[in-house]
């Protein structure tokens, strides 16, 4: 077995192990889509929530990059997210939905001038405390994205869809975005189901032998 897939099926095997049993439901209902989880306090949900949220993001994330940045940028979601009200899973869509073509380069400038792998513009990034050449710092970029991210759930009142189409703008641009977003989750959300009938399969080949 490939040390890539052996290494996933450990991490979602090892946070598996909280007090209860692994619960398949109980994830899905916490990443689905809508505002559901933007209404959870980041308080009551577990490191090992966000844990698990992690490995499936390295693995999206691992289709566009090289594993080492893929990892690199997976623990970027899931640190920067820590103590706020989004999930890991919310910034890894707008890194995907932004800079998923390019291979998720830290590098990348749209034609408007948006900079990074979370695209933030030079004035958005100033307002938040950031040069815009600092944009091109993974760290820095998140954490703007972050205070970015919680300007437009401010002016969504609290619903992270749209939320995150205001990320991109208005207009049909922004409704396109906002589809390639809910795209991005499905996928992300399929790959953790995938993950889980691994370690399903690999326990009752335990048992039997």
């Amino acid at each position: 077995m490939p040390k890539k897939i052996i290494y996933i099926l450990c991490m979602l095997l090892l946070t598996a192990c909280e007090n209860a049993p692994f619960n398949k439901t109980e994830i899905q209902s916490n990443t689905s889509m809508g505002s559901e989880t933007s209404q959870l306090d980041s308080e009551s949900i577990s490191l090992i929530q966000r844990k698990k949220q992690q490995v499936i993001i390295e693995l999206a994330f691992a289709r566009k990059t090289t594993p080492q940045r893929a990892r690199y940028l997976a623990g970027i979601c899931y640190d920067k997210t820590i103590g706020t009200v989004f999930m890991p899973f919310d910034l890894a869509e707008i890194a995907l939905a932004e800079t998923g073509g390019h291979r998720l380069s830290a590098r990348a400038v749209s034609s408007v001038g948006a900079v990074g792998v979370w695209q933030l513009m030079p004035y958005r990034a100033k307002s938040h405390g950031f040069e815009p050449e600092e944009m091109k710092d993974d760290e820095k970029c998140a954490e703007a994205a972050v205070l970015e991210l919680y300007t437009k759930l401010e002016m969504a009142q609290g619903d992270m869809d749209r939320a995150k189409k205001y990320y991109c703008g208005q207009g049909p641009q922004a409704n396109a975005y906002i589809k390639k977003i809910r795209l991005i989750r499905r996928e992300m959300l399929a790959d953790f189901n995938q993950q889980v009938n691994k370690i399903a399969l690999a326990d009752t080949g335990t048992m039997i032998r």
